[in-house]
């Protein structure tokens, strides 16, 4: 039997727009039903898209969707979505941990309001995501949890340039090195993250638009490697699985269908942060 999501319940943080929406989607492809969890009603002038318009596309992808509404660093929000989730689709299989605040401000430039966002919603609500959905995930045939974050790449690089974001990301890469270990053949717990920059919002506000979205692979990749991820077996965890690798061991041999601009050669793609 070939590996499918089809009839599995996926938990979506920060489900409505890029890597998120990207991810539901291609589950949605093999029949699963994705719960939406982001506190996005309304558009934004500079991040477009809701959690209603990513439902309505997950749905036209061949999926079931549930809609739920909150901000994750609330903890009777996130829980009313876990319950409503178990009470709609008689539980849990998949935990996505996508939702992420980022700001590349060096120390003296970080405001604690900002440091503060960043904890919250990066290490902190990846925790209590994963805390709220495990009862519900050790009951499932082949539990998994992926969070989006990087490698515990410990050169001084990635902390000089930005401390403060890479506390809160590596805090989500802590996350999946304990758990995994806590819940070893209980839930399965991996991370993924980007050889390139991913064409997303967040980059196009933080990295300056245009000429870095143009080096840049589309939130696709990342779908298509986590896909590959979580039809594994419940033994596959604890790693730090970089996108491209993934689907290199799946057998993808030509990338140039993810860029933004095919015609760029791969080496002037630009690399993603955390990776030597």
């Amino acid at each position: 039997m070939s590996a499918s999501l089809k009839g599995k319940t996926v938990f979506i943080t920060g489900a409505s727009r890029g890597i998120g929406k990207a991810i539901g989607e291609r589950c949605a492809r093999d029949g699963a039903n994705i719960v939406l969890f982001s506190k996005t009603t309304e558009p934004h002038p500079k991040l477009p898209g809701t959690l209603y318009t990513a439902a309505e596309d997950m749905e036209k992808a061949g999926g079931k969707t549930l809609v739920c509404v909150g901000d994750v660093r609330e903890e009777s929000q996130l829980q009313a979505a876990v319950d409503q989730a178990v009470s709609t689709f008689g539980g849990i299989d998949v935990l996505v941990n996508n939702a992420s605040a980022i700001s590349l401000t060096g120390t003296e430039a970080t405001d604690m309001k900002r440091y503060d966002l960043m904890h919250d919603i990066n290490t902190r609500g990846t925790f209590l995501a994963s805390k709220l959905c495990l009862p519900h995930l050790k009951q499932a045939e082949r539990p998994h949890v992926l969070n989006l974050a990087p490698p515990l790449n410990m050169s001084p690089n990635w902390f000089g340039r930005h401390v403060a974001y890479t506390m809160a990301k590596y805090g989500m890469s802590l996350c999946v090195l304990g758990m995994a270990e806590e819940y070893r053949n209980k839930v399965a717990f991996n991370a993924l993250w980007p050889k390139t920059v991913i064409n997303t919002a967040a980059v196009q506000n933080q990295l300056g638009g245009v000429p870095s979205v143009q080096q840049a692979r589309q939130p696709t990749i990342m779908a298509d490697a986590a896909w590959h991820i979580l039809t594994r077996e419940l033994d596959c965890s604890g790693n730090f699985f970089i996108d491209e690798d993934v689907l290199r061991d799946a057998g993808t041999t030509d990338f140039s269908a993810y860029q933004v601009d095919p015609s760029l050669d791969p080496s002037q793609l630009l690399p993603d942060f955390f990776l030597d």
